[in-house]
């Protein structure tokens, strides 16, 4: 849902289907020859009256057209499609940047939001332990210290709900700026969407994202731009010819006269060392820079494939790690710690200890299905598709396993 609604709403994605739109309306216009060129003269006109003089006064009617040799047009109208799909393909990335930035501002929202709910946990627990140290102390089986202590500890859980509220508030303006409608602290809770188990080999999203990315594409795009552009400039030595017709009447002795003229011309190169030559060498430099950037891009892509997916295999293997073993062995002690306490068996400091252990786990298990979750949208941005129903886990079709 919040997909559509940024794919629908965000500023960035207008503007960038917009720039697309418009670079492909260029398109036609560059595989036409120049406007023709109408000229009308009155000639040989006397002065004030401006009557046509006998006998050379007349009335003249030309029309003028240049027309491209060599393949000139063909050649500029390949650049100008070749750009025209390399915009398409730039907002198609615009778009799956957005919706990537959308993931981690929700995945913001998620994590802050487990957090609060973990605080506050751990606070309702450290209430209870101040309250078991309050009444311990009043039949003087545990020193005031203990009282202290655990009081501390519950100014400590509050102060982390208030810093925990504030970046939920934060991670909200973010998603509403992506979204370009108000989100406030009332928003529905952030729901974990269901994670896939498993993703298709790394060397498999390697290939498909060097070949699939939008950024990749728009960058073979722009190679080819820049081959037809070398190729236009190398038959810009060749001239270009000039084909013009012109209709003549003027009076005459025997009624009107009419006469007719056909005219052919032709550009002279005369500064082809300064300026045909010269765009060669620039549209050569064009291309070879455009052929580095997308060998850059694609070693870029599958840098960052490597990296991504190595974070969704940590995110994932760690959270299994932390919700099957490690946290219920924490909670467990902790549950030790206060029947232990409550008659004497272990002191407050162990209590404390036990239960910042538990606090940071469950922090960092929150922190770990966020992380999950936004490596999960980088891929898929790298990529240029879905990976995974957001509501079954399952994989989605369109790459090799």
């Amino acid at each position: 849902m919040l997909y559509a609604a940024a794919d629908r709403a965000n500023p960035r994605i207008t503007a960038a289907g917009a720039l697309a739109t418009a670079a492909e309306a260029r398109v036609p216009g560059t595989r036409r020859p120049p406007d023709p060129q109408l000229q009308l003269g009155f000639m040989n006109r006397s002065l004030p009256g401006l009557g046509p003089m006998d006998p050379l006064g007349m009335t003249q009617l030309q029309v003028m057209q240049m027309v491209p040799t060599a393949g000139k047009l063909r050649f500029a109208g390949a650049a100008a499609a070749a750009r025209a799909a390399g915009e398409h393909e730039r907002a198609t990335d615009v778009r799956w940047e957005v919706r990537s930035r959308v993931a981690a501002a929700f995945y913001g929202v998620y994590h802050s939001e487990r957090a609060i709910t973990i605080a506050e946990a751990t606070r309702r627990l450290m209430e209870d332990v101040a309250a078991t140290s309050d009444a311990m102390y009043r039949v003087g089986e545990t020193a005031q210290a203990d009282v202290l202590k655990a009081r501390v500890e519950v100014g400590r859980m509050t102060e982390e709900v208030i810093a925990m509220r504030s970046m939920r508030l934060m991670n909200l303006a973010r998603l509403s700026g992506l979204l370009d409608q108000p989100v406030d602290s009332i928003t529905p809770p952030a729901l974990l969407p269901v994670l896939p188990d498993s993703l298709p080999a790394l060397d498999s999203l390697m290939r498909q994202a060097a070949a699939a990315r939008p950024m990749v594409r728009a960058g073979e795009a722009d190679l080819r731009a820049a081959e037809s552009d070398a190729r236009l400039a190398s038959r810009e030595i060749w001239p270009d010819l000039q084909v013009g017709v012109q209709y003549g009447q003027r009076g005459g002795m025997e009624g009107v006269e009419r006469m007719g003229s056909l005219m052919l011309g032709a550009s002279i190169p005369v500064f082809a060392g300064s300026r045909q030559f010269r765009m060669r060498e620039e549209t050569n430099a064009m291309r070879a820079m455009a052929a580095a950037d997308l060998a850059a891009m694609r070693a870029e892509t599958r840098a960052r494939v490597g990296e991504m997916y190595v974070e969704w295999r940590r995110a994932r293997n760690l959270r299994a790690l932390y919700g099957t073993t490690i946290l219920p062995q924490a909670r467990a002690a902790v549950t030790a710690s206060i029947a232990a306490y409550r008659v004497g068996g272990v002191n407050l400091m162990t209590l404390l200890d036990n239960q910042a252990t538990v606090n940071k786990y469950e922090q960092e298990l929150a922190a770990l299905e966020a992380a999950e979750g936004m490596a999960l949208a980088d891929l898929e941005m790298l990529l240029g598709r879905e990976l995974f129903d957001s509501n079954t886990g399952r994989p989605v079709p369109g790459g090799d396993r």
